[in-house]
């Protein structure tokens, strides 16, 4: 498999500091990776460096093979990057703010197509303050699409929204992937991570401490004669809930 990102010794210090503790992975291309871990464990932080958002303090990143040292500006061009929260001009419309975003990566595309693959083509002329949750995390991806990257980066692209919404974003995700755009996701959300994602780095106090696909991971954890306390069932609440109240994306 091609390797489309490589994250060599990657280091972020504040002061005395150690955030990032000599990171090492790699991402293939096509997959979709999953970066988990607590809160201020320092999954945000690599991703930002990578995304050219925040200056290492050492090692080595590439992407696509650009090295980030020799050539930001390059990298910028070929990922998109969706963000926890997003501001956009709020007198805009949904298409307009397409419209807006093409100018600005000096690409040529029809908003109504885009609008399309998220769902959202209905709300063309909505602004985005009018946007349910789930309709703003599908818009905010969308706009990651815009200058057809090699690579997104979701920043748990799911949290606060319900269930269906959630689901929704996940076919959606998967979509991107199949169309043969590589996904970086990071998520508190540990069902997500398994159905969604090839691999996962799991990265604790700025160390990697485990990689693999996500059933082998859960293989090595069961070998050691690690049992859950109670008996897992057939389904869960969240699949109760989705049965009764339906499959279909409900926006109100």
């Amino acid at each position: 498999m091609k390797t489309i990102i490589s994250v060599t010794d990657l280091v972020k210090k504040y002061g005395q500091f150690e955030a990032v503790k000599g990171v090492n992975f790699e991402v293939y291309e096509g997959e979709i990776f999953g970066l988990l871990g607590p809160n201020g464990a320092g999954k945000s932080t690599t991703l930002e460096i990578i995304e050219t958002l925040r200056v290492k303090t050492s090692g080595k990143v590439l992407v696509d093979g650009i090295d980030l040292d020799k050539n930001p500006g390059e990298i910028k061009k070929i990922i998109g990057v969706q963000l926890q929260t997003s501001g956009y001009y709020p007198g805009l419309n949904l298409t307009q703010l397409i419209e807006l975003f093409c100018g600005l990566y000096n690409r040529d595309m029809d908003p109504g197509e885009l609008l399309k693959m998220v769902n959202l083509e209905e709300k063309a002329k909505a602004k985005f303050k009018e946007l349910s949750g789930g309709q703003k995390q599908r818009f905010s991806v969308a706009t990651t699409l815009i200058n057809e990257p090699r690579v997104i980066f979701l920043d748990e692209p799911t949290t606060g929204l319900d269930p269906q919404a959630r689901r929704s974003l996940w076919e959606l995700i998967k979509n991107i992937r199949e169309r043969g755009t590589t996904v970086i996701i990071t998520t508190h959300y540990m069902d997500e991570a398994e159905y969604l994602c090839d691999r996962v780095a799991i990265i604790d106090s700025g160390k990697i401490i485990a990689m693999d696909s996500p059933d082998k991971l859960i293989d090595n954890l069961v070998a050691t004669g690690f049992e859950r306390p109670k008996e897992m069932k057939k389904a869960n609440l969240e699949d109760v809930f989705i049965n009764l109240t339906g499959h279909s994306l409900r926006e109100g």
